[in-house]
């Protein structure tokens, strides 16, 4: 009896496959037919093509090159299920942690990683705004799979089609020996094939190619912003979003000089020659296999020092990022940017000693210091006592709260709130439409200690629309954040204005309750503040951080890199008695001036 229902079930299963192929939704593409699948959204159903390859394997000879675009296929690809991750390791300092582990790839790993995915509202859209998203992970981690990044609930709610692409990381994307089999910048190469590949295919899906807007967070906003600024990429896309990063920043880029030398590095300990020149050392790194390679690549360790990132090229990039934002040759267009309040706290837990989730992490002065010294915000010794005098606590310098928390304000100012800020103001003074945010909302869902605040990436699931999804654990009040958030993200692909929904809209969300967001521009400097129980316009932000850390401290270390021994022994000296000493000094005075003052009262004067 057993045999015959087994034989009878699978006399049935070519059928319901075959219903389930009838059913699936099938698009035509320059390359060839793909067939998705249909999921349920909320209320409604969104199209999910997945896994869609745009560029051949980058493999074997192809390895450390450009990206070259996928060659046709026959019959129907099947775009049910992600591609493979690119090579990366995980992050395994906590394991079983979800706090670490939702960051990890969720996928396979290979070279064979070129693929992206495309959400698209089941109703058949004509002519829909793109939102293109791509990826944080310090250019050498990220994938576009992660649940984190899963497209439908923006596309269903947003009214927008949603793509992702995945794109090579670490050494295999980002090794610079400046000659044709390695000229880096691959990663951000393939980011510019898959838009070329959205240029070309969106309409297949009732997309609109001259109404796309790519968003990205970390160093996925920095390679935003290098699209914004690369004249290769300008034309391929209409705004930017860049959240917690931006390219001008000083560990999103490296000279190729930087490259070839840890370049050398990389080759010394996976066993190849680096005395030998560049083709010899890349011929032979060719033949190595790319999960060592991808072991053996941090050569250098400390606070946002990843192994190898874009470098000026003179091609995807012409000029140093500082310098094309000076002469402001970037793409004239509206920009949203912004950052959250605690950017900082997620490296210290990774680098900083007596810093860890586990723990308050209340940090004595000596640990401080020892802080301050391995942020890399200063180049010279005056550099670093000024950073550490300007953050001390000088009535207690043994408070533990202020030593941690201020440690998170100055890694998390120096590498990525102010540069996103220099880069917002940079448009600004353009003309452009400039958006400006903070976002101080920590989620209820989030597993790392009170302590570490609104942490960099954790407003990427709002940004997504997870909590409305109400497939994880969110509050009621995390779902209309989630709406808000999605509101002025998608009205800005739209119109440019977060404010704006386009006229012909067929589907309004409930606008009552979301405050007007300014735009940002160097005389009112104001911007909005993302909480909550709402929105709200300020003032700012981080003025007097960002004058520090841009203005005050690079002339400083400049006017003091000549200055002799004696004078810095005694610089040295002076900030050891003003740190000792005055504030016991101002204490003694204070009493002094109170007891004269209670003396005169008691006489009458």
């Amino acid at each position: 009896m057993t045999k015959l229902i087994l034989i009878v079930l699978w006399g049935l299963l070519p059928v319901t496959l075959g219903q389930q192929d009838q059913q699936s939704p099938v698009v035509t593409l320059r390359n060839g037919k793909i067939r998705g699948k249909t999921i349920p959204v909320l209320n409604g159903l969104v199209n999910a093509y997945l896994g869609i390859p745009y560029a051949e394997p980058p493999t074997k000879d192809r390895r450390f090159k450009p990206p070259v675009p996928k060659t046709p296929w026959k019959g129907t690809y099947n775009a049910r299920d992600y591609g493979n991750a690119c090579m990366q390791i995980d992050d395994d300092t906590y394991p079983g942690f979800r706090g670490s582990d939702m960051w990890n790839a969720n996928v396979p790993k290979s070279e064979d990683c070129l693929y992206l995915n495309v959400w698209v509202p089941s109703s058949a859209p004509k002519e829909a705004t793109v939102m293109v998203w791509i990826y944080g992970g310090g250019f050498y981690s990220g994938v576009a799979s992660l649940k984190e990044y899963e497209g439908q609930t923006l596309a269903y709610t947003g009214r927008v089609i949603v793509v992702s692409m995945n794109y090579r990381v670490g050494a295999l994307g980002f090794l610079a020996l400046d000659i044709d089999d390695a000229p880096g910048n691959m990663g951000l190469l393939d980011q510019n094939l898959a838009l070329r590949w959205v240029q070309q295919n969106i309409g297949q899906f009732g997309g609109n190619p001259d109404s796309v807007t790519i968003f990205g967070e970390s160093a996925g906003a920095a390679s935003v912003g290098y699209h914004l600024l690369s004249p290769l990429s300008r034309h391929l896309f209409k705004r930017g979003i860049m959240q917690s990063a931006s390219p001008n920043a000083e560990w999103a880029s490296q000279s190729y000089e930087t490259s070839k030398r840890r370049g050398r590095l990389l080759a010394d300990a996976v066993g190849c020659p680096s005395d030998r020149g560049s083709q010899v050392m890349v011929d032979c790194l060719k033949k190595i296999p790319a999960g060592e390679i991808i072991y053996k690549e941090w050569v250098e360790v400390g606070m946002f020092l990843f192994p190898f990132h874009p470098v000026v090229d003179g091609y995807f990039v012409p000029e140093h990022p500082n310098e094309l934002l000076r002469k402001q040759a970037f793409k004239k267009t509206e920009v949203l940017m912004g950052f959250n309040k605690d950017e900082g706290s997620w490296f210290l837990v990774y680098l900083i000693p007596g810093m860890d989730k586990d723990h308050e992490s209340l940090l004595s002065r000596e640990q401080y210091l020892q802080g301050v010294k391995m942020c890399r915000t200063h180049r010279n010794a005056f550099g670093l006592q000024a950073v550490a005098f300007q953050h001390t606590n000088w009535k207690n310098p043994n408070d533990g709260k202020h030593n941690r928390d201020i440690l998170d304000d100055i890694v998390g100012d120096y590498h990525l709130i102010c540069p996103v800020i220099d880069f917002a103001s940079s448009y600004a003074t353009s003309g452009m439409g400039t958006y400006l945010y903070l976002f101080s909302h920590n989620l209820s869902n989030n597993n790392w200690p009170d302590w570490m605040g609104v942490m960099h990436g954790y407003e990427i699931e709002v940004t997504f629309g997870l909590p409305i999804s109400r497939t994880q654990d969110f509050t009621p009040e995390e779902d209309a954040l989630a709406r808000r958030v999605v509101k002025y993200w998608t009205n800005f692909a739209k119109t440019g204005d977060p404010n704006e929904e386009p006229a012909d809209v067929a589907h309004r969300m409930d606008t009552s309750s979301v405050a007007t967001w300014p735009r940002y521009d160097l005389t009112g400097r104001r911007y909005l503040e993302i909480a909550l129980n709402g929105s709200f316009p300020r003032v700012g932000p981080r003025t007097k951080s960002c004058a520090f850390w841009q203005k005050y401290l690079p002339k400083l270390e400049r006017n003091a890199a000549n200055i002799t021994e004696e004078e810095r022994q005694w610089k040295d000296d002076f900030y050891s008695w003003r740190g000792e000493f005055m504030p016991d000094w101002r204490s003694a005075f204070k009493a002094f001036v109170e007891r004269k003052d209670r003396e005169k009262e008691r006489c009458g004067t």
